[in-house]
């Protein structure tokens, strides 16, 4: 299997229960080498889709968290869109165990016939359940008014580098020879000497996982999982003072919550989602303290004070690359046209 040149995160909605003017409802594509899979599928995700590179047809599989609205409502037409864009290619849909009797009823009352086949898994069947061809996916559960899942996805198979210092060392020239040391071939030399693989080659690297959260007000549930992954997407929908106002009723994480169960899994990349739609994106914070709108910027501010690893908070249509050194940074966003 070759190796991801790499992976991307590219967030299609990052607003928590309802959309806004700047902000649809949750949605997130995970592209690698290997093609996209789609992390929930609020309502209005296939028109973000509109305005990005991605295609329904080339989709491998969508992974829904939980079974509330704003992560699900957009599903049904997703998968009508894909049938009426001609896919015919298979493809698979993970979730809890109720997913596929609300799809399906979704199917039956409005007489939808796709012309491709869809598998639906329990996500109670991973990660024994081969879903993506180059990664392997896990789901953690986490705390939630339903049941809500949190998806790792780690690469199976990491590329070994060659130590050119060593192979220059050794006066053996750039060309064919390293290239046949590379896919696993020895070399004999001019002067007889025999270099194998594993003379020349460079451990491997850490695989890279990421892990995509569903809603959670227990965010230390994932500082096992976390500690070894290279990026945690959960969401923050309150600051902590908002969270004291709205009560524990909606079962949702504050920025502290998620910024400390970060710090404590030594995560170096942390990106926050999920946003309340009382915050603006515009404003640097202070509004809980200064009496002024509520803004990101105090959302922000309280994540930094607890978490001092790579920090993003996502928009719609922000795209990250997570290279193989496990360096996420933040890319280009995607023309949002009439978004």
């Amino acid at each position: 299997m070759p190796d991801n040149p790499g992976m991307e995160l590219e967030f299609l909605g990052t607003s928590s229960g309802t959309p806004t003017k700047t902000r649809n409802v949750a949605g997130l594509a995970l592209r690698t080498a290997g093609g996209w899979a789609l992390v929930d599928c609020g309502e209005g995700t296939q028109h973000r889709i509109l305005f990005t590179s991605l295609s329904p047809r080339d989709l491998r599989a969508i992974f829904i968290t939980h079974l509330h609205g704003d992560h699900c409502y957009g599903l049904p037409g997703l998968l009508a869109s894909a049938g009426l864009l001609n896919r015919t290619e298979p493809l698979a849909i993970v979730g809890p165990a109720p997913l596929e009797r609300y799809v399906r009823g979704v199917m039956e009352t409005t007489e939808l016939r796709l012309p491709y086949p869809v598998t639906f898994v329990d996500v109670a069947a991973l990660p024994q359940a081969d879903v993506l061809p180059d990664l392997a996916v896990t789901a953690h559960a986490l705390s939630h008014r339903v049941p809500s899942y949190a998806y790792a996805f780690t690469e199976k198979s990491v590329e070994r580098r060659l130590d050119t210092a060593r192979l220059t060392a050794a006066g053996v020239p750039r060309g064919p020879l390293w290239g046949q040391l590379l896919n696993g071939g020895a070399v004999t030399l001019p002067d007889g000497r025999v270099l194998r693989p594993d003379d020349v080659l460079l451990p491997p690297r850490r695989p890279r996982k990421v892990i995509v959260a569903g809603d959670n007000d227990t965010p230390a549930l994932l500082v096992e999982a976390a500690r070894d992954a290279h990026v945690l997407v959960h969401e923050a929908t309150y600051t902590d003072a908002v969270l004291a106002k709205v009560g524990p009723g909606p079962q949702h994480s504050s920025a502290r919550m998620v910024a400390e169960a970060a710090r404590d899994a030594g995560l170096p990349n942390l990106v926050l989602t999920h946003f309340s739609p009382r915050y603006q994106d515009k404003g640097a914070g202070n509004g809980e303290k200064g009496g002024g709108p509520l803004t990101l910027g105090d959302v922000e501010a309280e994540a930094r004070a607890a978490y001092r690893g790579n920090l993003f908070l996502a928009s719609d249509f922000a795209r990250y690359a997570l290279d193989r050194d496990g360096r996420l940074a933040r890319m280009g966003d995607a023309p949002p046209a009439q978004a």
